[in-house]
């Protein structure tokens, strides 16, 4: 029997094999890592990358430059032609070459003796040997243009640059705001400016086209071009020379009370075109980094809500003439306070009228006569009613940061107290452009319309588009609002308006002198007030409701002593400027 032999030599090593085995494992291992890598760069590059490096690839090889578009501009109504509030001027921008620069001392000397800039300043710049744009001087004068223009040093250079300009200066300056940087580009910066950026500012367009290895144009291929869109223009509902007039009459009445501040808002109450929108002090748009106090830029008329006073009254009038639980003949006695939750409201001054009608009440502004009305209406249909009227609400008007005042007091209707207050305008804000937007209500018949400043808009095709009136919604009756007119003028006749008063012309009106509430605590600044008076004429056919508001007026105690005078000033002006017959016999009434 055979013996079989193992085919395994005697110098063979049994591991060899193994060995190799894991050498050729871990080759291939690599081997498909690295083609992963490469695989992944590769579809990172060519899929997720694409654009970026497309891009790059592009840009090596074309040439790219915006277009940028012409800025509308904004204008106000003028008797002939719109006058022109934000417009695009083009001046010149001096610049040196010092690379072209022949003679530097001569050039340092006649630039600086030319623009009146400092010689240092133009020496440093001519050091930067290599350069070919050292900007000297930005908007040159007409006349400095022809200055430089008459130089014949080499190096000098003049540039166009278009810059907003505004020719009426402070001229409704916190209506129109101003062009200013954000970060590293020029947009609108408050008023109309910024609410409008979209459309004033159009749409960029561009040129495209291959380059050659140098960087120039390769005239014999097509470009690709995109036009630039130009802005759109607006005209504003106000004019020129009723904007003037009114601010003119505005910083006369801030300057002869000493007042901080003060703002005056013409509305026409039938389409709620804004016919004039004051502020002052005010600023100059030109010169807008030269304003200290940043607080000039925001516009009161919209921004700032405050404590009325009396002029709400007539609001509580109208609801409760318009919820049927008064007439203007119903009585009730006045006892000078009123007593709820531990609170005593007392009457201005602490004084007692006994029975009075709800005219009277208006008349000499007795408080505890509007918490009377609040009481027989209830809160739940008084907070309805203050609602309808705008309060609590932005009024939608085409400017930025408006605000819609504070009714959240009024929020807990258990809490008899602060509705009580609400009704004699203390507790709750509102902002002017709401108060005179209420009182347009009561001027047209009952509707509150939505304020607008934009007459129409320009398109950069040369179309127009009309800004429509457009109704928000109805909030009391004709015959309401026929009533309130009565009760007012009573006011100007026999109450507290007496100032506002326009000789020939039947106005009505209410004054409100409010305190100021503390900020960032609970009660009232010491010594200071706001005086306020609203009104409208004629009242028959009422044209004009006039705001005026002046901030902590000096030398006087009530509103019937600055902010009426005030009102009769504006009013009259307005009256006599529209044209508007007296229907009243001055010597009769006077």
């Amino acid at each position: 029997m055979k013996k079989i032999r193992s085919l395994k030599g005697k110098n063979q090593k049994p591991f060899e094999t193994a060995g190799n085995h894991w050498r050729i494992h871990a080759l291939v291992f690599f081997v498909v890592a690295g083609a992963c890598v490469i695989l992944i760069r590769l579809y990172v590059l060519q899929v997720v990358a694409f654009q970026k490096y497309g891009d790059i690839a592009e840009n090596q090889h074309m040439l790219s430059e915006e277009i940028s578009p012409d800025r509308g501009e904004i204008y106000l109504k003028d008797t002939s032609n719109p006058y022109p509030l934000a417009v695009n001027r083009q001046l010149f921008l001096a610049y040196v070459a010092p690379k072209e620069v022949g003679d530097a001392d001569a050039v340092i000397r006649d630039l600086s003796d030319i623009l009146q800039v400092d010689r240092g300043m133009i020496a440093e710049k001519m050091n930067h040997k290599e350069s070919m744009f050292e900007v000297i001087k930005k908007k040159l004068s007409d006349e400095e243009v022809e200055r430089v223009k008459g130089l014949t040093h080499k190096g000098i250079h003049l540039i166009p640059e278009t810059y907003r300009y505004y020719p009426g200066g402070e001229l409704a300056s916190q209506v129109v705001g101003f062009m200013g940087f954000d970060k590293d580009k020029v947009v609108g910066r408050y008023g109309m400016e910024a609410y409008w950026e979209s459309e004033l500012r159009g749409s960029f367009g561009s040129v495209v086209q291959e380059k050659d290895a140098g960087g120039r144009w390769i005239p014999i291929v097509d470009r690709d071009v995109t036009p630039a869109e130009n802005g759109d223009s607006l005209v504003l509902t106000m004019s020129r020379e009723v904007q003037y007039e009114v601010e003119k009459r505005l910083k006369d009445a801030v300057s002869e009370f000493q007042a901080e501040s003060g703002t005056v808002v013409v509305m026409d109450p039938n389409t709620g075109r804004i016919l004039s929108m004051a502020s002052y002090p005010q600023f100059n748009p030109n010169e807008y980094s030269k304003v200290e106090d940043i607080g000039l830029f925001m516009n009161p008329a919209v921004s700032q809500p405050y404590e009325s006073g009396s002029v709400m009254k007539a609001i509580t009038e109208a609801i409760g003439l318009e919820d049927g639980k008064i007439l203007p003949d119903s009585t009730y006695v006045d006892t000078g306070s009123v007593t709820e939750g531990g609170f005593t409201i007392h009457n201005s001054e602490d004084k007692v009228y006994g029975l009075q009608t709800m005219t009277n009440a208006l008349e000499e502004s007795i408080n505890t006569g509007m918490i009377h009305i609040e009481k027989l209406v209830g809160n739940k249909k008084f907070l309805d009613y203050f609602k309808r009227f705008g309060f609590g609400e932005k009024t939608g008007i085409e400017l930025p940061a408006e605000l819609g005042g504070n009714i959240r007091n009024l929020s807990d209707l258990r809490n008899n107290v602060q509705f009580y207050t609400a009704s004699f305008g203390q507790g709750v804000t509102v902002t002017p452009i709401q108060l005179v937007s209420a009182y347009s209500v009561l001027a047209n018949g009952g509707k509150l319309m939505k304020p607008r400043i934009v007459e129409k808009i320009i398109h950069a095709d040369g179309s127009e588009e009309e800004v429509l009136p457009q109704e928000v919604r109805r909030v009391v009756s004709e015959d309401t609002a026929k009533k309130m007119g009565v009760m007012l003028r009573s006011v100007v006749t026999n109450g507290h308006g007496k100032k506002a008063d326009v000789p020939g012309y039947v106005v009505g009106g209410k004054t409100g002198t409010a305190q100021v509430a503390k900020t960032g605590s609970l009660g009232y600044e010491e010594g200071m007030n706001i005086g306020s008076f609203v009104g409208y004429a004629p009242i028959n056919d009422p044209k004009f409701v006039v705001l005026v508001k002046m901030v902590n007026p000096k030398g006087v105690q009530w509103a019937e002593s600055s902010a009426a005078p005030t009102f009769q000033k504006v009013m009259k002006f307005l009256l006599e400027n529209a044209k508007i017959q007296p229907t009243e016999s001055v010597e009769a009434k006077h």
